[in-house]
């Protein structure tokens, strides 16, 4: 199976060029290229000093945190750009638990940008329905070359958040045109398919994962309808993350890896077929496939006479 980051990028980069070009996206191809060298910059910087993965590998995040920046974030000024393309990035490896980055890098950093700054604020995201459409359906391919990312809690949250809006309409005497209307914004596109269905920032079993995705889609419904504040799914995203390492704790499960990362095992026995669970942090790591108990205590026991000698 191929990394599933490629399709994600291709797809973000075909709607930005798309909006840039067609739909007057308030972003100049200057800031483009601004934030995503320094995305990379911050990541391939990183990478050296925490010694992570290669970086033609891990640059691959980054570029879909860089997109998702030219997307979504809208500043006058270069120098606050600059910041939040670098806070996003840098948090990954500043703010970890267990070996494992807490925020959404996208996330984060625009939260942090928004606490920081009145200068900074998201693009609502609201293109047209054609183009809607367009990236919806380019969204749902996503799920199909990223079945093995658990796409699972892409769909419990936008079932959880669909019963929550709906709800609240039928309740009020709402015609249904109203949530659906409120369904037809980008920005909740790129939230559900690109930040908070990000494996690696959400919880490790999948009960972990179907609590996740309902209590963000609890509370970013409470901040906007009950606190009457905007960008109530940023919000939401970004303290709900503070949970997941607790979330782990409560319901343990295999930590996910991005499948380029199983080639690396394929000569100690491993089949094509098998998704490797990967920890990289210096005391941490250990290599898990999801291929039947007996064969994970056989790695784990080769791993340990490894390590003894």
């Amino acid at each position: 199976m191929g990394d599933p980051r490629l399709y994600q990028i291709g797809t973000l980069a075909s709607l930005l060029v798309y909006g840039m070009g067609w739909l007057d996206f308030d972003i100049t191809p200057i800031r483009v290229v601004l934030l995503l060298t320094t995305v990379l910059a911050t990541q391939w910087i990183g990478d050296r000093l925490a010694g992570g993965p290669p970086f033609r590998l891990s640059m691959r995040s980054a570029l879909i945190s860089g997109l998702s920046l030219c997307l979504l974030l809208r500043t006058n000024r270069n120098d606050l750009a600059v910041l939040a393309a670098i806070l996003t990035i840098a948090a990954k490896f500043l703010i970890r638990v267990d070996g494992k980055h807490v925020f959404n890098p996208t996330n984060g950093g625009i939260v942090v940008m928004m606490l920081l700054t009145n200068q900074v604020w998201v693009s609502p995201g609201q293109w047209g329905s054609a183009a809607f459409f367009a990236f919806l359906l380019a969204c749902a391919g996503s799920l199909v070359v990223n079945r093995a990312a658990r796409s699972d809690v892409t769909y419990a949250f936008i079932a959880c958040y669909c019963a929550l809006l709906f709800g609240r309409s039928l309740y009020l005497g709402e015609p249904l045109a109203i949530p659906l209307h409120r369904l037809e914004s980008g920005a909740l596109l790129l939230f559900t398919f690109f930040m908070i269905s990000d494996p690696k920032t959400t919880p490790d079993s999948r009960f972990g994962r179907v609590l996740f995705a309902a209590l963000v889609a609890f509370v970013a419904w409470y901040v906007q309808f009950r606190l009457f504040r905007t960008n109530g799914l940023l919000w939401s995203l970004a303290g709900c993350s503070m949970l997941v390492p607790l979330i782990n704790r409560l319901a343990p499960g295999l930590r996910y890896a991005w499948p380029v990362f199983q080639n690396t095992y394929i000569n100690q026995g491993a089949s094509h077929e098998t998704h490797a669970v990967v920890r990289y942090r210096a005391g941490v790591d250990r290599v898990v496939f999801d291929v039947g108990h007996s064969r994970v205590l056989r790695l784990l026991r080769r791993e340990s006479r490894h390590q003894a000698v």
